[in-house]
């Protein structure tokens, strides 16, 4: 997830419960459970994965907190993200999409997001999209204190990026895919201090 700008670039805040969190974190419940219980932890199915994929797609260029609000009407216009259904949607389904105000009525972002759908099946001849993504995972991850030491991109999310777009995958640009990365934790930008650190599993603390 793309972290909203943050008038102060410190490091973990304390919640009321005690607990030191990113920044990020605070502002809504919704963000607060998002980040507790489900932000960085490993995703492998094709189904979240693509979900997620297409979620940091629309978010482009709006806040997360956008995205978290609309989350569930967007599982149920997009069949919740079945590749194999979302692949079969056409024109007729792009108007029900621009007409339905419960998600970000974007037609190049639901269009990239039809066509991503498609290029998942085709990558299943390949090993699938896990296996595609999970390729370029780096050899470490950023240990960041303060959020200011938060990277936005890095070598492995470009190369993703850039894989992707060989794909013809649509709404991948290095910045979307890094944010990918963290969401789905390939990688960890919780702050040290944050009680959140190290709890995927893939890194340590």
């Amino acid at each position: 997830m793309d972290e909203e700008p943050q008038a102060n670039a410190g490091g973990a805040v304390v919640g009321e419960d005690g607990k030191a969190r990113t920044p990020w974190a605070y502002g809504d419940p919704m963000l607060l459970s998002y980040y507790d219980t489900e932000w960085g932890m490993p995703i492998h199915d094709e189904a979240g994965l693509f979900e997620r994929m297409s979620l940091e797609g629309f978010q482009a260029g709006l806040s997360w907190l956008t995205i978290l609000k609309k989350r569930e009407r967007f599982r149920e216009v997009f069949a919740g993200f079945d590749p194999e259904a979302v692949a079969e949607f056409g024109e007729p389904e792009v108007d029900r999409l621009l007409g339905d105000a419960g998600i970000i009525r974007h037609r190049g972002k639901i269009a990239a997001c039809i066509n991503n759908a498609a290029r998942v099946l085709e990558l299943r001849d390949e090993g699938g999209l896990d296996e595609f993504l999970w390729s370029f995972q780096p050899a470490e991850t950023p240990r960041p204190r303060t959020v200011a030491e938060i990277p936005t991109t890095g070598a492995e999310s470009e190369a993703l990026s850039k894989a992707l777009k060989k794909k013809g995958f649509r709404f991948v640009g290095p910045t979307t895919m890094y944010a990918l990365m963290e969401a789905i934790g390939m990688i960890d930008t919780h702050l040290l201090d944050s009680h959140r650190r190290g709890a995927s599993g893939v890194w340590s603390a």
